[in-house]
């Protein structure tokens, strides 16, 4: 069995948010994931247990102090695991990616000279554009912006490939759009910058709930993204490679490490959502054992084994979810949808689908399908550069974002709802 509806079942039970009701028993549809997902009980208890038995700060003596020291190697080990990464060193913890982005632009942007480029995308969230805009302007380096395909949402190769040329030291993009969903070819994207030498900074915050991670065979140098995109908390995550962590000059304490990870984790880490984020990531991971145990195969051994299992099936479930949700919305007048639709297409994006309804905007549209008990996004979710090539600006568009604890019974309610809205 891989992920299936029945499977969809027994994992909504443990996301205690999913029971609610709206209004007059009708159920709540969280739509709104690609803002922040559910939490499963896990992970809630994770963060409880944390405060309740080891709340302590690390480099004590006492039990508790060690206890934390073991909960934070622990969680640079899950992180590596999540990452596909060889080396816990190489794993990063801070308050989200933004806040993450910004403080590593701050440090890399101090081995750049005026004149020197990067390469940024119309594609992706402003937490991977503005931090590096704002660290060129500080330098004197020049920044290119790769455009999108209007037609489909999609990441314009051809210009990625005549932007990206010696010169080039960065270049930053989206690993799947948090707007659109559309994903990108990050491997071979890769390769065409390190051709000319630049380095690859990867906004992995979209694509984590969907699709598993794998820095090494992206030959990326760094990737960040966001725990509470994937079921745990408020949390940013950053791999980078080790021997360029170590060599790159970061602002610090005086007493703070000299070394990866401790010298780029400022301040007291939030130790309680930490344990939370280890917890979501065996999350993904125990689903991996579910599937195996359900085909009579050996549970694999390794967390990163039964991460690639647990992923190699949501991508297919979430995949029919999104035709299903895809093609509901195309058979309705009055809606119009951005992006990927072609379903043969669906591997090329995650289920984060996006539609404006008749004359409403999106806040209108969103306040309408809310009063219907479905929970969505309106407006440009920060990924202004796209919105704007879109010709989506100012209003923006409905956010519709699937995920594995969603099913086909909440596509039927949200068609319904739109349906409905759109006859108006």
């Amino acid at each position: 069995m891989t992920y299936s509806e029945s499977l969809a079942d027994s994992i909504r039970a443990q996301f205690p948010s999913l029971s609610r009701q709206h209004d007059h028993g009708r159920p709540a549809v969280y739509l709104d994931g690609p803002a922040g997902s559910q939490v499963p009980e896990s992970v809630i208890d994770a963060i409880a247990t944390y405060y309740r038995t080891s709340n302590a700060n690390v480099g004590g003596k006492f039990p508790t102090s060690l206890e934390t020291g073991e909960l934070m190697a622990a969680a640079h080990a899950a992180a590596a695991d999540w990452f596909g990464s060889n080396d816990p060193r190489e794993c990063i913890f801070g308050a989200n990616m933004t806040t993450l982005t910004f403080a590593f632009s701050r440090a890399l942007s101090k081995t750049w000279k005026p004149g020197d480029r990067i390469v940024l995308t119309e594609l992706d969230h402003d937490g991977n554009v503005t931090p590096w805009r704002r660290a060129a302007a500080d330098v004197g380096a020049i920044v290119d912006t790769v455009q999108v395909n209007p037609q489909d949402a999609t990441l314009d190769v051809e210009d990625f490939q005549r932007k990206v040329r010696p010169g080039v030291k960065l270049v930053a993009f989206t690993c799947a759009s948090n707007s659109v969903g559309s994903r990108t070819p990050v491997a071979s994207l890769a390769e065409i910058a390190h051709q000319v030498g630049a380095e690859v900074y990867l906004d992995a915050v979209h694509l984590a709930p969907h699709g598993l991670l794998d820095v090494n065979q992206w030959k990326a140098d760094y990737c960040v993204c966001s725990a509470y995109k994937f079921c745990g908390p408020h949390v940013g995550l950053l791999w980078g490679r080790l021997d360029r962590l170590e060599a790159l000059d970061t602002y610090k304490l005086r007493p703070a490490p000299e070394k990866s990870p401790g010298k780029w984790m400022t301040g007291t880490q939030n130790f309680a959502a930490i344990a939370g984020t280890l917890a979501a990531i065996d999350h993904y991971a125990n689903i991996g054992k579910q599937i195996a145990e359900s085909m009579g195969r050996p549970i694999p051994q390794s967390r990163r084994e039964n991460l690639r299992l647990a992923f190699h099936s949501i991508e297919a479930y979430e995949g029919d979810l999104a035709r299903l949700l895809i093609d509901g919305l195309l058979a309705i007048p009055n809606v119009t949808v951005y992006g990927i639709t072609d379903g043969k297409r669906v591997k090329e994006r995650v289920p984060t689908v996006v539609c404006n309804i008749g004359r409403f905007n999106s806040a209108e549209a969103a306040q309408q399908l809310a009063d219907r008990g479905i929970y969505c996004w309106h407006g440009d979710y920060y990924a202004v550069d796209i919105c704007r090539a879109l010709g989506q600006q100012p209003g923006g568009m409905i956010r519709l974002g699937l995920l594995h604890y969603n099913n086909a019974s909440e596509v039927h309610q949200t068609l319904q709802a739109i349906e409905s809205i759109a006859k108006a």
